[in-house]
C-alpha cells in the first residue's frame, strides 16, 4: 500500500487519515494541535439536506444562489448528494447531533449542530478514531512542499523531508493574513502559496468572506455564530435602527454592517430575546460573561472580520491537483463548490466529503515515488506578517475599489516577507483588480453589479487569469 501524508490536523486532514488508514495506507499526519485548527473553533454545525421537507436539489439550488452561479454546478451536486454518505459516515463514529438549525442562505432547517460547538465535538471524535486506526501523528509545521521536475514527493517538517507517494495538503485557508479574524492566526496558506511559487494552480483566490458578527474583546477577536441570529438575534445600530435582513447571504450582511460603520455608527447584535442563550451557545455565552457582557440583557456590540478563504490551490472534482501525486481538501483547496461566497455550514460537509473523496482518488491512482535526490528546500523565513495583514485588510477588505487595490500591491512591493506569502497576497489583490464587477464576498465599489462576462472562475500561477 501508499505511504501517503496529510498536513493539517483539522476535520477534512482527519477524515482523509481515517478514510485512508481503513483502506490499509500508511499514513501520517503532520499538525500543530488539533486545537490549533479552524475546524475545532467551528461554532454552527454542518449542512446535511437530510430531513423530511428537505431534498439535495433544494440544497444545491441555494449553494448555487449564495455562491452567485460562479460555483462549478458538478462539483456542487458532486458535494451535496454525498451528504447521506457524510452523516453515515460520522454516525459509525458516534456523532451524535443534538438539533437543527436555519442559517443565512439556507432555504431549509438543514444545519445539524452540537451545542454550537459542533467543530470541536467532531474534531475530537476523528482524531480519537484516527489514532485508534494506527494513524501516525507528527506534531510540527509542515514547512515546505518537496516538489520537483512537477511532482510531489512529500514534505519538509522542521527542515527534515519525510518521503510519501502521495501529499495531502489538508492546512486550511489563508484568513490569517487578514489583520482580523477569530480564526487560528497560523491560517497563512503558506503551503498554497508554496504549491503555486512550485507549479500548481491557485484558484477564485479574491473571494473571501468576511463573516458579520466578529466580536473584538479583551481576550482577542472572537466569532459570534450566524446561528444566533437563525435563532431570533437582531442587528440595530447604536440608535436601534434595523438596517439588514439578518438571515441574507454572508455578503450582504457583512457589507451592511461596514456600511453603517462608515457612517461613523456602532453596530450591536441584539439576542435578548433568546431564551435559554446560556444552554444554545455555551462557548459563546462563555467568552460574553468573561468580558462582562449578559446576552440577555446587553446588547453585543460586532463588526465583520476575515472568516473563509473560498480560493486555494485549484483541484479537480476528485481533489488533484496540477502536480502529480499531491491532493488538496477543506479550505486549502478550490474546485467551484462554493462560488462566489460560500453557504454557512457547507465548509463542514466539503471538509467531510473531500477527506472521503480523496481516499477513494487516492486509491485509484495508486500513487508511487521512487528515490529522490536533493528535493528543493528553501527555510524560508516568515518575515513581516503584520504588513501584510494590513494591506490585505486595508486594500482586499469588505469593499474594494482599484485605486486602493492598485495601491496594495505597490505596497506589497516593499514588503520583506516569506515570498509564498507574499506570492498569495499578490494574487487576492490582482485578480480582485481583474473581476471589474461585484459578486458574492468580492464588492467593487466601482463595479457594484454583476456583470455576466466575468462569470467565470479566476486562475493565478504569479499572474492572474480571468
Amino acid at each position: 500500500m501508499a505511504s501517503i501524508g496529510i498536513v493539517g490536523g483539522g476535520i477534512a486532514g482527519l477524515t482523509a487519515a481515517l478514510a485512508l488508514a481503513e483502506r490499509g495506507h500508511e499514513v501520517t499526519l503532520i499538525h500543530t494541535g488539533i486545537k490549533k485548527t479552524n475546524s475545532y473553533l467551528a461554532q454552527a454545525g454542518i449542512a446535511l439536506p437530510l430531513l423530511e421537507g428537505d431534498s439535495i436539489k433544494a440544497h444545491v439550488i441555494d449553494t448555487l444562489r449564495g455562491g452567485k452561479y460562479l460555483n462549478d454546478e458538478e462539483v456542487v451536486w458532486n458535494v451535496v448528494s454525498k451528504a447521506s454518505e457524510a452523516y453515515d459516515f460520522l454516525l459509525s463514529l458516534g456523532m451524535e447531533f443534538e438539533t437543527n438549525e436555519t442559517e443565512g442562505g439556507h432555504s431549509f432547517p438543514r444545519v445539524f449542530t452540537i451545542k454550537n460547538e459542533t467543530g470541536k465535538h467532531l474534531t475530537k471524535i476523528l482524531y480519537l478514531h484516527a489514532k485508534e486506526r494506527g494513524v501516525s501523528f507528527i506534531k510540527g509545521v509542515g514547512e515546505e512542499l518537496a516538489i520537483k521536475h512537477g511532482k510531489a514527493y512529500g514534505v519538509f517538517v522542521n527542515g527534515e523531508f519525510l518521503k510519501f507517494d502521495a501529499t495531502v495538503v489538508a492546512s486550511g485557508g489563508f484568513t490569517g493574513l487578514f489583520k482580523y479574524t477569530a480564526g487560528s492566526p497560523m491560517n497563512l496558506g503558506t503551503l498554497i502559496g508554496d504549491a503555486v511559487l512550485k507549479g500548481a494552480f491557485a484558484r477564485d483566490l479574491e473571494f473571501v468572506q468576511f463573516h458579520p458578527t466578529g466580536f473584538m474583546g479583551k481576550e482577542g477577536v472572537k466569532l459570534i455564530s450566524e446561528a444566533v441570529r437563525g435563532a431570533g438575534a437582531k442587528l440595530v445600530t447604536e440608535d436601534g435602527e434595523r438596517f439588514v435582513n439578518e438571515l441574507s447571504t454572508r455578503d450582504i450582511v457583512a457589507r451592511a454592517i461596514y456600511l453603517k460603520m462608515q457612517e461613523g455608527k456602532r453596530v450591536f447584535l441584539d439576542a435578548t430575546g433568546i431564551g435559554d442563550f446560556k444552554k444554545k451557545f455555551p462557548q459563546i455565552y462563555a467568552f460574553l460573561r468573561k468580558e462582562g457582557i449578559d446576552p440577555s440583557r446587553d446588547l453585543i456590540q460586532v463588526s465583520p472580520i476575515a472568516h473563509y478563504t473560498i480560493g486555494g490551490i485549484a483541484v479537480d472534482l476528485w481533489y488533484r491537483s496540477s502536480i502529480k501525486n499531491l491532493y488538496a481538501i477543506g479550505e486549502a483547496a478550490s474546485n467551484g463548490f462554493h462560488g462566489a461566497n460560500r453557504l454557512a455550514s457547507n465548509s463542514l460537509l466539503e471538509c467531510i466529503v473531500s477527506g472521503l473523496e480523496v481516499a477513494r482518488t487516492i486509491a485509484r491512482d495508486k500513487p508511487r515515488v521512487r528515490e529522490v535526490k536533493d528535493p528543493p528546500y528553501h527555510g524560508y523565513e516568515t518575515g513581516d506578517v503584520e504588513s501584510l495583514r494590513r494591506i490585505l485588510w486595508e486594500h482586499a477588505g469588505i469593499v474594494r475599489n482599484a485605486k486602493s487595490l492598485r495601491e496594495g500591491l505597490k505596497k506589497l512591493e516593499g514588503v520583506e516577507a516569506d515570498p509564498r506569502l507574499k506570492l498569495l497576497a499578490k494574487g487576492v489583490l490582482e485578480c480582485a483588480l481583474a473581476r471589474e464587477e461585484s459578486r458574492g464576498a468580492h464588492y467593487r465599489e466601482d463595479f457594484p453589479l454583476m456583470r455576466k462576462e466575468f462569470e467565470r472562475p479566476s486562475f493565478f500561477d504569479g499572474k492572474c487569469m480571468l
